[in-house]
This record gives structure tokens, C-alpha cells and sequence, in this order.
């Protein structure tokens, strides 16, 4: 169903969407930003649509003596409105910040295409926790990777769909509903997906 695009950069600053029959249950229904592919070094992505249910970004904040615990509630801008999300399952106590490229840190931000920045220093948080951040962000932990030539096996074997990179989509705060959003960038009803999930 799915093919693999032919310039070895060509899946920088996509979206890959599970297909239904993914084997590996960590990426069930998940939707995955990818910023770094090449044919040598392999992939390496953020997921967007799932979250670290025990931590919230102030909690997070307050550890890292970015902020003081007294002053959690005063946060400016959206910054109390952002989860903290489960980027994969590398690194997972290692953050990372996926946010526009209004904001940018030298030497620290990786553009991918040309509005989305991956940034992952405290410098970034520090920034967004005063107020002083990029206009859109999301916080993960952890990453999804994989070794050279394994995504372009998943894509070949239809384990992921590429979607364009859709702003809305990445940065909103409607969980639930972006891997239908996703699937509906490419026309695809999710309920004929499922329903033709497993079949040849």
C-alpha cells in the first residue's frame, strides 16, 4: 500500500501513522514525526499523539529547578496548557522539545523542513517557562529510532502510512482524535482501515 519515497531525505519532516496490524504494541495507533532519516544512520522520531499520564510539564518544570514549586500556577503563555508526551521508547528520560521554528537555539535546534524545530536543552524550557518560547511546542520523552533500513522494511511491509506533516495536527492538544485526523489527511476513513486490517 504504502511507498517508500525515493530520495533518502524524502521522510524528513513526514508523519508516519501505524496501520492497524502493527506488531509492535508501543506504536498502536500511534502517530510518529519523523525528524532525522537517512539510509546510513537509520530514523529517528517523535511520537505526537501519546502521553505520560503520571508527569505533567509543571511537575516536570519544578524537578528540573527550572521553576520554583510556589510558582507552578504563574506560568505565562500556553505553557499550562502543554502534556508531557511519550516520544518512544529510547531514551526515555531524555527530553525533547518539537515546536516551530519562530524559536531557534544555535548549535541546539535540528530544522526539519521548514517550519518544525527539534530542540532538546533546558535552554528551550527555560525559555518557554518565561514566557519567551516558540508559538507552538510539544514536550516528549524519549524517541522512537530505528537502525539503517529497518523503517524503509516497516513501510515496504505496510507496518506505517507517510502523511505529510499537518501543524494542527502536531502541536493541538486533542489527543484522542489525531491518528483519524492523520489517516483523514490521506483520504482514508479509519473505519475501512480497520476493517481491511489482516487482509490480503
Amino acid at each position: 500500500m504504502a511507498q517508500m519515497p525515493d530520495t533518502e531525505d524524502a521522510i524528513d519532516g513526514q508523519i508516519l501513522i501505524a496501520m492497524p496490524g502493527m506488531a509492535d504494541t508501543r506504536f498502536a495507533r500511534s502517530l510518529v514525526f519523523v525528524c532525522a532519516h537517512s539510509v546510513d544512520e537509520g530514523a529517528m522520531g517523535i511520537i505526537v499523539n501519546q502521553l505520560e499520564p503520571e508527569l505533567s510539564l509543571k511537575e516536570l518544570l519544578v524537578q528540573l529547578d527550572i521553576i520554583e514549586e510556589g510558582c507552578a500556577d504563574d506560568l505565562s503563555g500556553s505553557i499550562g496548557e502543554m502534556y508531557v508526551h511519550r516520544g518512544g521508547p529510547v531514551e526515555t528520560g531524555r527530553g525533547f522539545v518539537l515546536h516551530t521554528s519562530d524559536f531557534m537555539l544555535d548549535n541546539a535546534s535540528l530544522k526539519v523542513g521548514s517550519n518544525i524545530c527539534l530542540t532538546s536543552t533546558l535552554e528551550i524550557l527555560r525559555a518557554i517557562a518565561a514566557g519567551n518560547g516558540p508559538e507552538e511546542a510539544i514536550f516528549a520523552l524519549g524517541y522512537a529510532g530505528w537502525a539503517p533500513g529497518q523503517l524503509e522494511s516497516e513501510i515496504k511491509s505496510n507496518g506505517w502510512l507517510l502523511a505529510p506533516a499537518d501543524d494542527a495536527i502536531l502541536f493541538d492538544n486533542n489527543i484522542d482524535t489525531k491518528y483519524d485526523r492523520a489517516l483523514g489527511t490521506l483520504g482514508i476513513d479509519p473505519a475501512m482501515l480497520s476493517s481491511q486490517a489482516g487482509h490480503a
